[in-house]
């Protein structure tokens, strides 16, 4: 069963607080997805709050690292030159292939006015190659520049990698997620979630990462903490 066949909403159109949207999500996994497979995931997001990845990132007060990524139409992002324009919203993401960030992105582009109006600008930064973030962003009608982060490297200096394991492997090519193939690399690595708010200087006002790919912030909050 591939990701996508378990949500069915219009791109742009569900305007529902993203943790009802993604309480839906969960409940048709629960039905439809193999006890075995859920577990294996269960496993995976178990490990990585083991290792503390969420509370080792780059967290408040800290300087975030400088970096020039392209995005979905191949155009160089600087982190000082989107800095120069204002506050700066990141949100970390794995890829189009998963239902949890296309969801999440839907949402944040909903509020991406209300989000210029209060002075910042908006990026999404993943392991996909600069291909697959065009496809995303015209798929579900994004107006915010996606940067392609491949290898990670970006990620890293924040704190946010981790390799898939390799039972988790075998199910993504099962359910035809060729992360090789999206990301452009062997490495079978992604990033978990995180947002970042960062002043005008780098420094993080916010910092909301999550080992458990079905968690993300509410827009709401992001706004909240612009104003």
């Amino acid at each position: 069963m591939k990701w996508r066949s378990l949500s069915k909403s219009t791109p742009g159109l569900d305007t529902r607080p993203l943790q009802e949207i993604f309480a839906q999500k969960k409940e048709r996994i629960a039905q439809y997805v193999q006890p075995e497979t859920q577990a294996v995931h269960a496993r995976v997001i178990a490990g990585l709050e083991e290792r503390k990845l969420a509370a080792n990132s780059l967290s408040l007060g800290a300087k975030a690292p400088e970096f020039t990524l392209p995005d979905h139409d191949s155009n160089p992002a600087c982190l000082a030159e989107l800095l120069s324009k204002g506050r700066l919203v990141i949100c970390f993401f794995r890829g189009r292939w998963d239902p949890f960030c296309c969801g999440q992105m839907e949402a944040m582009n909903r509020i991406l006015p209300e989000i210029e109006q209060a002075g910042a600008l908006l990026v999404a930064i993943s392991p996909q190659t600069v291909k697959q973030s065009f496809f995303m962003g015209d798929q579900h009608k994004l107006g915010f520049r996606l940067l392609s982060d491949v290898g990670n490297q970006v990620a890293r200096q924040f704190g946010l990698v981790y390799r898939v394991p390799d039972e988790q492997q075998a199910i993504y090519r099962r359910s035809f997620i060729n992360l090789p193939f999206t990301n452009g690399d062997e490495s079978w690595e992604l990033p978990i979630p995180a947002t970042y708010i960062l002043e005008r200087d780098s420094t993080v006002l916010y910092a909301s990462a999550n080992e458990d790919y079905t968690e993300r912030p509410e827009p709401a909050e992001i706004l909240e903490r612009l104003r």
